[in-house]
């Protein structure tokens, strides 16, 4: 049995003795550890005389240790990580998510927020997987997804209703200063139409003007709505965005709405997951918590 009353040596003079071990320099084991070079020297000189034993040959520039002092400090080495790994098992394993959302989500909204998230939930790191094509719960190992369109998205997947898609009209209101209220069919010949992959100008032309009206014919085509959108900030035309990626923007005034119609597409924002998630605490906090960001209940 051990003997709980057997002494051992200062803590704070073994770490010195390890650490310039490892430098084989008072001056560099004090630079690491925080204090005076000579506490370091003190600490050691105080443990050789503890111990009886000489455990370093001092030379003018560096240290050499001796064969005892080499010995024992594969041992002492050997108990500090002991230690600290004890320590380290005392401590909740994080928790990793991976979300995967399209690359304008996770620009125009997510991104955004992830300063709140990290926060609130420390102990959850967060993968973004963004991409416009739907991803695997399964053979992807996603966590939780943003997914764009009407449920139902599969079997054994619960979806919420995160976001209505309720496509605006925007642009720069310098470029609507220069050259007048798009409203107006004459101003209109002279704007940019801004297009992204899902392509509603047509519906959204037909809703603002359902007499029919004529366009300039010039179209820039992007890939990413947030091009479209980055586009319309910078004065380049008129850009189709769901509201709840640029409400930022409007209440900013970086952009304005020169049509008041907007356009519904019958498909919507949900935030989908397994009904039997992988981590199912964490998976519930990353819900709640874009849930209350969607409210502005955030911090």
């Amino acid at each position: 049995m051990a003997d709980g009353n057997r002494r051992l040596p200062p803590l704070n003079a073994l770490r010195a003795f390890e650490v310039a071990s490892r430098h084989l320099n008072f001056r560099l084991a004090a630079e690491e550890l925080g204090v005076t070079q000579g506490a370091v020297a003190q600490q050691v000189r105080g443990l050789e005389t503890s111990l009886g034993l000489k455990l370093f040959e001092r030379h003018t520039r560096t240290l050499a240790l001796t064969d005892v002092g080499r010995s024992y400090v594969g041992n002492i080495s050997r108990a500090f990580e002991l230690i600290s790994d004890a320590t380290e098992a005392l401590k909740p394993e994080p928790r990793h998510l991976t979300i995967s959302v399209t690359p304008t989500f996770a620009s125009r909204w997510l991104i955004p927020r992830l300063p709140d998230f990290t926060e609130m939930h420390p102990d959850i790191g967060l993968r973004i997987l963004a991409t416009d094509r739907i991803s695997n719960f399964q053979t992807d190992a996603v966590d939780l997804a943003v997914r764009y369109g009407r449920p139902p998205f599969g079997p054994g997947l619960i979806a919420d209703l995160l976001y209505e898609n309720v496509i605006v009209a925007v642009a720069s209101p310098l470029l609507i200063e220069k050259l007048g209220p798009p409203t107006q069919p004459e101003n209109l010949r002279h704007y940019a139409l801004l297009h992204d992959a899902h392509d509603f100008w047509p519906q959204f032309l037909d809703v603002a003007f359902p007499a029919g009206v004529a366009t300039s014919g010039k179209n820039i085509r992007f890939n990413q709505t947030s091009l479209a959108i980055e586009a319309a900030a910078a004065g380049q035309g008129l850009a189709l965005a769901s509201l709840f990626f640029v409400t930022d923007d409007l209440g900013s005034r970086r952009l304005v709405r020169p049509f008041t119609p907007e356009l519904r597409v019958g498909a919507d924002f949900y935030l989908v997951s397994p009904r039997k998630p992988r981590h199912p605490a964490a998976v519930l906090e990353v819900r709640e918590w874009m849930s209350a960001a969607k409210a502005g209940r955030m911090g």
